[in-house]
């Protein structure tokens, strides 16, 4: 059974072990948080939000990669975050290791409800503990922000609240000390970017500064009519002087270099010496009739010491015989290859999968022009058949084109997790895994393939037998998983009004608002509207009703 994503906090003071069960990789997903342990050799993945063509589904679950093992762990800690997705989390290696969560955003199944969080959680991760922190003046509620850690501060800039009738996005940029457990809105000086969500966030290796790039952002063409911006401008917040005075600035930046094509959706990760990588995402093609999107998987590094932008070039598993010729050509440095300048007009190939139902899946990948100028130079000059098969081969293991993906470094590794595409009016969501060494630039490793089981996609055809059947996850590997979810959350049922025998649900939802709405208050805090608190605790009602069904 699968819950609103609104927290379902159980009332049962007992449950306050900490359970860590081996388990298969996490269910597909994007706009979830993935975050390298700042001391041992794991990932932590959280959060994060599934959509099966009807229904949407959060999560609150929380994994833990071990990279060396290669082995997931499912930890449930009691009093999690209540399920969401586009949080952004930051971890600090302090206490042994700390993860922080800000926001992000709750989506009843039928998509009708929206809440947009503005709490502060952090998991301890030496005690595996999590912790709210109520401070006051914290950034309103939002989605699709971004947070960074700058010296002993935590930087949130951007995003975008959203309800049934209307929508905002933000520029303002607000400081969490780590220190003194305080919030505080920055008013820098300067011109700074237009309000965002989605964009680049990247501090300096100083510390003293961050940069802003990118982003999404709507407006009103007419009535009824939204137009969507891709941004691709570029901005500096620099600070200067002390602690207690210091002083912030804006600074438009314009980098050197070969420049992303415009995109939204993007993965972002902070790299070794100075350098912030791009991965993938979207360009979406608008009018009044359609909306379509080309998809991306090509990578891109930012040298924020040098202002520059280039294209990654992954040399390939290539064989002696072609390390030979290169080597004829002259020995080159990673750096040097990856920061060659791309000559005119990228490749694109496309690609087609089939899903279990017989969909076909178009997969359009884009490859820079230098790197396709070189396989086809080496393709003409190569003899041995076996070793252009093994370079054919080698295109193949990448990642496909998406957006929303998760992406973190870890010893100078690049991970990617997850994500999305489309193919006409259908959404996949990836549960996939993939590592590229960031020190030999060769080729992508594969840590966990995409399943095909987990694309269920439901027609509005299908009866509800089968959509409640893809909602348990549609995967065999997961059924162990799932039936210990079930009987976890059969317990917690417990803790709620039952539903009597032949009730209706408007009879329901009225014997047991008071129980409800006193659960959404608790879970929305006490700033929250009571209107906004009042539809939050119907949808938690209908949905654990649907569930007794």
């Amino acid at each position: 059974t699968l819950y609103l994503c609104t927290e379902f906090q159980s009332l049962d003071a007992k449950k306050t072990q900490v359970l860590e069960t081996a388990c298969p990789p996490p269910s597909p997903r994007l706009n979830a948080s993935l975050c390298a342990h700042p001391e041992k050799d794991e990932l932590i993945l959280f959060g994060g939000e599934f959509f099966n063509g009807k229904k949407t589904f959060l999560y609150n679950e929380l994994f833990f990669y071990n990279i060396k093992k290669d082995i997931w762990v499912k930890a449930e800690i009691p009093n999690p975050p209540p399920r969401r997705c586009a949080q952004q989390a930051v971890v600090v290696p302090q206490g042994g290791g700390q993860m922080w969560i800000f926001g992000g955003e709750f989506a009843s199944p039928d998509g009708e409800q929206f809440y947009h969080y503005k709490d502060l959680w952090v998991l301890h991760l030496g005690t595996r503990t999590w912790e709210q922190i109520k401070a006051p003046g914290a950034p309103s509620g939002r989605s699709g922000h971004r947070m960074v850690l700058s010296k002993r501060q935590l930087l949130v800039f951007g995003g975008f609240h959203e309800s049934a009738r209307d929508y905002i996005y933000y520029n303002d940029i607000h400081a969490f000390n780590l220190d003194t457990f305080t919030w505080s809105r920055l008013q820098p000086t300067g011109t700074g970017p237009c309000p965002r969500s989605a964009c680049q966030m990247t501090p300096t290796p100083d510390g003293n500064s961050v940069i802003i790039y990118g982003g999404y952002s709507k407006s009103r063409a007419k009535k009824d009519v939204d137009k969507g911006t891709i941004h691709s401008d570029m901005f500096l917040l620099r600070r200067e002087g002390k602690e207690e005075q210091e002083k912030w600035t804006w600074m438009r930046v314009n980098p050197s270099g070969v420049k992303p094509p415009p995109r939204s959706g993007f993965s972002l990760a902070v790299g070794p010496g100075g350098r912030a990588l791009l991965f993938g995402g979207v360009c979406d093609e608008e009018d009044e009739e359609s909306l379509e999107g080309d998809f991306f998987n090509d990578l891109y590094f930012y040298d924020i010491n040098k202002n520059r932008w280039f294209p990654a070039q992954l040399k390939g598993n290539k064989s002696e015989k072609k390390k030979r010729r290169r080597g004829k050509k002259g020995e080159q440095t990673n750096e040097t290859e990856g920061e060659k300048e791309e000559p005119q007009g990228p490749t694109e190939i496309i690609k087609e999968i089939v899903a279990e139902d017989g969909t076909v899946m178009t997969i359009k990948e884009v490859i820079p022009a230098a790197q396709a100028e070189e396989d086809s130079e080496e393709e003409e000059e190569e003899e041995d058949g076996e070793e252009e098969e093994a370079a054919a081969m080698a295109l193949l293991v990448e990642p496909c084109p998406r957006s929303n993906a998760m992406a973190t470094v870890k010893h100078s590794k690049l991970y990617l997790y997850g994500g999305m595409f489309e193919v006409g009016d259908r959404q996949f969501t990836l549960s996939d895994l993939y590592s590229l060494d960031l020190h030999k630039m060769d080729q992508w490793d594969v840590l966990v393939e995409m399943d095909p089981k987990t694309q269920e996609w439901l027609e509005e055809s299908e009866s509800e037998d089968d959509e409640e059947e893809a909602a348990k996850g549609g995967d065999d590997e997961e059924d162990d998983e799932e039936e210990d979810e079930s009987e976890e959350e059969s317990e917690e049922d417990a803790d709620h009004p039952p539903v009597k025998p032949g009730e209706a649900l408007a009879d329901y939802q009225t014997r047991t608002e008071k129980y409800w709405l006193g659960l959404a208050r608790a879970n929305m805090g006490p700033d929250a509207k009571e209107k906004k608190v009042q539809k939050v605790g119907h949808a938690m009602a209908k949905v654990f009703f649907e569930d007794q069904e």
